[in-house]
């Protein structure tokens, strides 16, 4: 494709040619790829210079033309005798290049993207269960990875950088994909990684405390995610037409669907919404209840647990019906969900305890799933848990105090430390467990079991889940919280093999 088609939709600061040995400008070149990286461009491609958090683009320019990129993009004035073409953000710009240079997929199929704080893996897996049983292909782009056609492949962040998201896309598209499900983080949203990907129907299901490590406020991450309503949704070809999914169960849900100007479908518990549940019931077999929405109602039950998964059921309805999925695959789909990686994963054993691995990683998820496992708990729950180095500090004290003051047994370990010392996080996480639990046990305490609620520190993973376990009694509720799906663990610099699924199972070869 030509470089000047490439661009011509773009506000280019500049366009300058690459001359030979006497001055005169050469011949608009081929694109035959596109690149961030210097180190994967081939001859023939566009190098697309971005500015990151570690490293900037600029710096690799030169890297990039000794490899054969035909031309560069930049946001910073460069000399180069190159075609250089230069707009005042690549970030923004890279999205619509890449969408046109894959023949514009997102346009060609039909785009669900869900935000939000929690909830939307389940929310997008959910929406998955009901197209396939509509009969639709499907392809979903999220947390765990992504996949279509039977096939999954690793996806290291939530929403794909946008050049890999429009390859992703063009994929799909020409595996026959029909419906494309894709989590939309605020982190895509700020770093224009969704543009040029056009979605007929946007999903909203809460917000609570995360990501203030790069957003800095509660305010300024609300307004961030409010601009995937407020300007993507209604930007492109489907602006006219998309739909918005907004769950009113919040403040910031009842003050987003007040303020979008196109169509919306609200969901939540009470009747003045599109979509409604009535006579939910949260059991030891999953949920139960009955949705209403226009075109009539009908009974569901999902093997999920916990009142948040009916929240994330009423988030899959909304938007299954924005696409048009008749009432029947809903249900069907609804029910035939059964499990969602590292999400309330139950870990099967014969020592009659209650094991469940959880991402949650967020205040409001952390208490929703000890929430949840408490209608199983027969005996005592014990909670596994840590925070994130080089992530919010704010949140540490919060869930903190949320795991001291539902759980009889905060184990207090490390999630992935980063480069921050274990030890650091798990003090700035104390405050808060002091304030519901006072006592602390140590690994002798435990050998009779528990004797009052209190808490436990053992930074080294492995140690603090087979820790817990030997606490254990049968009936008790054992939470592993923070990771979920995710097989790693990231301490320094290394990224080590390591799966809370595993590991406990490995723990119970020792019960």
């Amino acid at each position: 494709m030509k470089l000047s088609v490439l661009i011509d939709a773009l506000p280019v600061l500049h366009y300058r040619h690459k001359r030979d040995g006497r001055g005169i400008s050469l011949p608009d070149p081929d694109i035959r790829s596109i690149h961030y990286r210097s180190q994967d461009v081939r001859p023939g491609g566009l190098f697309i210079a971005v500015s990151g958090f570690k490293a900037d683009g600029h710096d690799f320019i030169d890297d990039a033309l000794s490899r054969g990129a035909a031309a560069i993009m930049v946001q910073k004035s460069v000399t180069r005798n190159a075609a250089v073409v230069e707009v005042a953000d690549t970030r923004a710009a890279m999205g619509l290049i890449a969408a046109r240079f894959y023949g514009d997929p997102s346009r060609r199929m039909t785009v669900i993207g869900i935000t939000g704080t929690n909830g939307k893996t389940t929310t997008s897996l959910i929406i998955e269960s009901i197209l396939k049983q509509a009969g639709f292909s499907v392809g979903v782009i999220g947390t765990i990875d992504y996949h279509y056609g039977g096939k999954h492949f690793n996806n290291p962040v939530t929403t794909p950088e946008s050049l890999d998201l429009q390859r992703i896309l063009g994929r799909m598209r020409d595996a026959g994909v029909t419906h494309v499900i894709m989590e939309a983080s605020s982190h895509a949203i700020d770093l224009h990684r969704i543009d040029g990907c056009w979605m007929d129907a946007a999903v909203f299901t809460n917000l609570s405390q995360d990501h203030l490590d790069y957003h800095g406020d509660m305010a300024a991450y609300w307004g961030c995610k409010k601009r995937l309503f407020t300007r993507h949704l209604t930007d492109g070809p489907k602006g006219d037409r998309a739909v918005a999914v907004v769950n009113r169960n919040s403040p910031e849900g009842r003050e987003l669907a007040s303020i979008i100007s196109g169509g919306v479908i609200t969901v939540g518990f009470l009747e003045d919404n599109t979509v409604w549940a009535a006579k939910a019931q949260c059991r030891l077999d999953g949920l139960y209840g009955q949705l209403t929405m226009p075109g009539g109602s009908f009974p569901f039950h999902s093997p999920l647990v916990g009142r948040h998964n009916i929240e994330n059921i009423l988030c899959a309805t909304g938007a299954a019906l924005a696409v048009g999925v008749p009432l029947s695959s809903i249900q069907a789909g609804i029910s035939l969900l059964r499990r969602v990686p590292g999400r309330l994963e139950s870990v099967p054993n014969a020592f009659g305890r209650f094991i469940f691995v959880d991402y949650a990683h967020t205040p409001d998820a952390l208490e929703n799933v000890l929430t949840a496992v408490k209608v199983l708990a027969a005996g005592k729950i014990i909670c596994v848990f840590g925070c994130g180095g080089d992530r919010d500090r704010k949140k540490r004290p919060l869930m903190g105090e949320i795991a001291g003051r539902l759980a009889d047994l905060a184990v207090v370990t490390s999630d992935n430390p980063r480069s921050e010392d274990p030890m650091a996080i798990i003090h700035q996480m104390l405050p808060g467990i002091m304030q519901a639990a006072d006592r602390e046990y140590g690994s002798d305490d435990l050998a009779n079991g528990l004797d009052g609620k209190g808490f436990l520190i053992e930074p080294d993973r492995r140690k603090a889940i087979r820790m817990a376990l030997m606490a254990s009694r049968p009936g008790d509720v054992l939470l592993i919280a923070g990771k979920g799906h995710e097989p790693y663990q990231i301490v320094g610099e290394k990224t080590l093999v390591f799966d809370d699924r595993v590991e406990v199972m490995e723990a119970l070869k020792h019960l």
